[in-house]
């Protein structure tokens, strides 16, 4: 099957010409450009995402899984991680296992693995977290969390007693270690790096701020070329000028997530954050009751768009959705366009509105947003 495009993004850079998409793969680009004046970029690769489409993953039955997929796909993602905020321990344990249910992939986005935020948190940092649900480091209830289901991300605050022995131990396991929701200075920062932790959550939000003299995580993450830098762009959590500021200090080592949550891609409303309620209106950011914002309604394509607004170039702005999470999880089967690689494709016109979504080449979908 040929696209109709007259360019493609393949690892990185705009090769002129259509592509050729057989049994779920791509079989060829750069082939005489097709008729319309549209792009092919890699399908989108959300490692942070809370809920879509009305369902809430922490609460979510496996049968939830495709009704939040199928919103999610009309935005352009094709692979993401499930992430559950910090919750009773049976709450957390039921979505693991909910999410192993329902599989890696059910016809829709793949799904990567579940990426626990909390419960290890810092309670001076709890942002939307409940604090009452939160816990010291302890290396028994996490065996009991990784044995539950398929766990490839974990986020804590490294400044807590104990939180050294969990990084080790979740390494030992395959799990990727990320900072979040923390307190931590910049010598605790330095330590928990050089000890593992790989990347920083939703930077500068839930987390010891950036000051002349105290640079704090948020100060060394920019400035730890082995550390990935993880930011929500949509406008609320973040000023366009802090986002330039990161740009400009990690570019190649940011990934764009959303946070989003069960409001994502429906109307204003209330809806579930495990067992927080949260409040939609349009045009602002989720809160709880008490004003706090509670992760976002932001969509994977907005987040490149408002990137590539600020003057990043399109190709940089699509790999921080892309290869750049998918190489943070050590994925080289999501993010990709390349021939003999997945046919999970966003088709793009040029004004940057989707305009198809193949998800393994199996499931055509046709998209407006």
């Amino acid at each position: 099957m040929r696209l109709g495009v007259k360019a493609a993004l393949v690892h990185g850079e705009l090769v002129s010409g259509d592509i050729t998409v057989e049994d779920g793969r791509v079989v060829a680009v750069g082939l005489p450009p097709g008729r319309h004046d549209q792009i092919a970029i890699p399908g989108l690769v959300d490692i942070q995402v809370n809920g879509y489409g009305g369902v809430d993953f922490l609460t979510a039955a496996p049968e939830d899984y495709r009704t939040a997929e199928e919103a999610m796909l009309r935005a352009g993602v094709t692979a993401y991680q499930p992430t559950f905020i910090t919750a009773p321990e049976e709450m957390t344990i039921d979505a693991l296992r909910s999410v192993a249910s329902h599989g890696e992939n059910g016809g829709g986005p793949r799904v990567l693995g579940a990426h626990l935020e909390g419960p290890f948190l810092s309670t001076e940092r709890p942002g939307a977290h409940p604090v009452e649900h939160m816990r010291a480091p302890d290396l028994v209830l996490l065996e009991r969390l990784l044995d539950a289901g398929q766990v490839t991300e974990m986020t804590l605050a490294p400044e807590l007693p104990g939180a050294d022995a969990l990084v080790t131990r979740l390494r030992e396991r395959g799990v990727i270690v990320s900072a979040g929701h923390t307190n931590a200075t910049a010598a605790e920062a330095s330590h928990g790096f050089d000890l593992g932790i790989a990347g920083l959550t939703h930077i500068f939000n839930a987390m010891r701020p950036l000051r002349s003299r105290d640079p704090g995580i948020a100060g060394v993450g920019l400035t730890r070329f082995d550390v990935v830098v993880k930011m929500i762009v949509d406008g609320h959590h973040l000023a366009w000028e802090t986002v330039q500021i990161v740009w400009a200090s990690a570019a190649g080592r940011v990934v764009l997530i959303t946070d989003a949550m069960a409001g994502a891609g429906v109307a204003a409303g209330s809806f579930q954050l495990g067992d927080v309620q949260v409040d939609v209106a349009p045009g602002e950011a989720p809160k709880r009751e008490d004003g706090k914002i509670a992760g976002s309604v932001l969509t994977m394509i907005d987040a490149v768009r408002n990137l590539h607004a600020l003057g990043v170039p399109l190709e940089h702005a699509v790999g921080a959705a892309t290869e750049v999470p998918a190489r943070f999880l050590g994925r080289d089967d999501v993010g990709v366009l390349e021939p003999g690689g997945p046919a999970d494709i966003v088709v793009l016109d040029d004004r940057l509105e989707i305009q198809t979504v193949l998800c393994a080449g199996a499931s055509e979908v046709a998209a407006r947003g």
